[in-house]
């Protein structure tokens, strides 16, 4: 597995429209390249050492997710796992193996579709003040991390900077319009319930996503990431007993270790000792291992 992670990426002659958190993004003409670095962010702040192969990681994950549920709904990406790149990427085919997908050029909706299966995080703290998440109303007598009795949408905006706000349906409704407002949220509880279902049988419980959508050609497409420990919350299903929180496959090593740091969680963020790196890198690892069954490289 190679160890020096990939923080940043320039392709000379094609070029960059956007660097996230995460991506790179590349113009290609009628299409967009997507290219996952190693970089990892927490409290909103990108670290300035990154986690070896996450970008692959998120990667190989996305595709194998898209290759499922591309009967549910259609997305944006082209090409999959193991086809070539175009001949005017081949130059660059060692940096971008393994960590680029290329995408049509959809419209983004301006809203995150987020499906909630247990009471976990933010949902936990609205829980134990209101009997609520997100406004909708939940039985009572529920614990941390206990399964809903069934998996709920909340949408929320989708902010360039810091955190996206929860929003009502009706709120969504207003920014996309009812009827695409409607079908997303159709869209992303089907996609929840199944995705729920086959990675149980791969030992891991998928607590919550965050889905993204697209209009291209007049139609909705799924877009972005999908199902990865960076827009999920994974658990271990072996571990898994409601009443507490748990272990997870992202970065609770990183938030739990720069909690004990004296940092304001603001930018420059303190880099990461190896410890960190390798228990997080281990993490997204195992759960790529699990789900695909393939290992990284």
């Amino acid at each position: 597995m190679s160890r020096e992670p990939l923080l940043t990426l320039e392709l000379p002659g094609i070029k960059k429209v956007k660097s996230g958190k995460v991506r790179e993004v590349f113009d290609l003409g009628k299409y967009l390249l997507f290219v996952a670095t190693d970089r990892i962010s927490a409290f909103d702040c990108v670290m300035p050492n990154g986690i070896p192969n996450k970008g692959k990681a998120l990667t190989l994950m996305s595709h194998y997710w898209f290759d499922g549920s591309a009967d549910i709904i259609g997305n944006h990406r082209l090409g999959a796992a193991d086809e070539p790149l175009p001949e005017a990427l081949k130059p660059f085919e060692s940096m971008l193996a393994g960590r680029s997908m290329i995408v049509r050029k959809a419209q983004p909706l301006a809203i995150e579709c987020v499906v909630r299966g247990y009471l976990a995080g933010s949902g936990w703290k609205e829980y134990r003040k209101s009997r609520t998440v997100c406004g909708i109303e939940l039985p009572p007598g529920l614990l941390e991390s206990s399964e809903l009795p069934q998996p709920i949408f909340t949408p929320s905006t989708k902010a360039e900077e810091g955190h996206d706000e929860n929003i009502s349906f009706a709120q969504a409704e207003e920014i996309v319009g009812k009827e695409i407002a409607q079908r997303v949220k159709e869209a992303s509880l089907r996609l929840y319930g199944w995705a729920r279902d086959v990675a149980r049988k791969q030992g891991i419980i998928i607590a919550d996503t965050k889905f993204e959508f697209g209009i291209f050609e007049g139609n909705i497409i799924l877009i972005d990431e999908v199902l990865t420990p960076d827009s999920s919350r994974f658990w271990p299903l072996d571990d898994y007993s409601p009443g507490r929180g748990q272990m997870s496959f992202d970065k609770q090593f990183v938030r739990d270790y720069l909690e004990t740091l004296d940092w304001n969680k603001q930018p420059p963020a303190p880099a990461l000792p190896e410890e960190v790196v390798r228990k997080t890198a281990e993490k997204y690892a195992e759960a790529c291992r699990r789900l695909t069954g393939k290992e990284l490289c």
